[in-house]
């Protein structure tokens, strides 16, 4: 495992870390503690130092098992949470007082005392703009109940507003080979400001693994089904807003025209984002230690061929970028 730094005033993170709302079984197949606690433990087996959490994961089911699994570990592992989607306070009820209250619960669920890194989870960019919101966190962070802080955004306009934000460490972004547009300006503003980019949904809800069909079904509680389309939120989250089909076929070309004879989808699709140097840490999720451990691996190999690169950008510009819906 190979450690980069998140942005100029945060710390080390593993290049593959792990994003944990699968342990708090909102959709799909549920994990259940003994499952969950294997995940966590072979993350930290194979060098990851960081994951990714969040207040509504499960209603705080995630936070408690990952605190759970931290009374049997040491100091290293850095874990990051969010505010902002519960429904006490989506869309428009936020205030500091519900935020402290969120940190407070956060804090006891995880049994630590200060948040290694506190994100804002998706909020509309109105609330962003209005200020308060990122006085509320200097205020909680100069009181010592988060070490840090940063913002999960859903489009290039809100990354680029809260990079203007003093003391934001990092974004996290959707970022993948179906979702080049960040490499225009969101990625080098972030690399000029030192601002840490945490990259999520890198699999593209595992369609960039290569191992799903057009026959491909999903059970009806999982997202990848109820959320196809962006019946229940924005459709970005679920396969990078690429219709799946569409997904399905394009993975296919990769497959067949693109991809090193050497490598699979899942290491192609993970190196691609970790050749990209403004990237700290990608967080894709896993639903065994057979994942973690295929994940992991990436770090190591070498960067892809130029002529890989090449290729993955002339496919977007001709096949991928005008299929792709929801705010970018």
């Amino acid at each position: 495992m190979q450690y980069r730094q998140l942005g100029q005033t945060g710390f080390k993170v593993s290049e593959i870390g792990l994003g944990c709302w699968q342990l708090g079984a909102d959709w799909g197949k549920s994990l259940n503690n003994e499952q969950s606690f294997e995940i966590l433990t072979e993350a930290v087996k194979n060098g990851v130092t960081f994951f990714d959490t969040a207040d509504v994961y499960g209603n705080g089911k995630s936070e408690t098992l990952i605190g759970d699994f931290l009374k049997h570990h040491n100091g290293s592992i850095k874990v990051a949470t969010k505010f902002g989607r519960n429904s006490n306070v989506f869309p428009d009820k936020y205030t500091k007082d519900k935020l402290r209250q969120s940190v407070e619960e956060s804090l006891e669920r995880l049994g630590i005392s200060s948040l290694d890194l506190l994100q804002l989870h998706c909020v509309p960019l109105d609330i962003l703009q209005q200020g308060d919101i990122f006085d509320w966190l200097r205020d909680l962070k100069s009181e010592g109940l988060i070490s840090h802080f940063g913002a999960s955004v859903e489009t290039i306009e809100e990354g680029l507003f809260c990079m203007k934000q003093e003391g934001l460490l990092s974004l996290q972004v959707i970022f993948n080979i179906f979702r080049q547009k960040l490499i225009e300006e969101l990625l080098p503003r972030a690399e000029d400001k030192g601002v840490g980019i945490i990259v999520r949904l890198p699999l593209a809800s595992g369609l960039l693994s290569g191992k799903f069909s057009k026959e491909t079904t999903f059970s009806k509680d999982d997202h990848r089904n109820y959320n196809k389309n962006g019946e229940m939120f924005n459709v970005g989250e679920t396969f990078a807003g690429i219709p799946f089909e569409k997904g399905v076929d394009i993975v296919d070309s990769i497959s067949k025209d693109i991809l090193p004879n050497e490598m699979t989808m899942v290491q192609l699709a993970l190196r691609w984002i970790l050749d990209h140097k403004a990237v700290s840490t990608i967080i894709p999720g896993a639903s065994s230690p057979e994942q973690v451990i295929g994940n992991t691996q990436v770090s190591d190999l070498k960067r892809l061929p130029k002529e890989t690169y090449k290729a993955l950008e002339a496919l977007y510009q001709k096949e991928i970028h005008n299929s792709i819906r929801g705010v970018y």
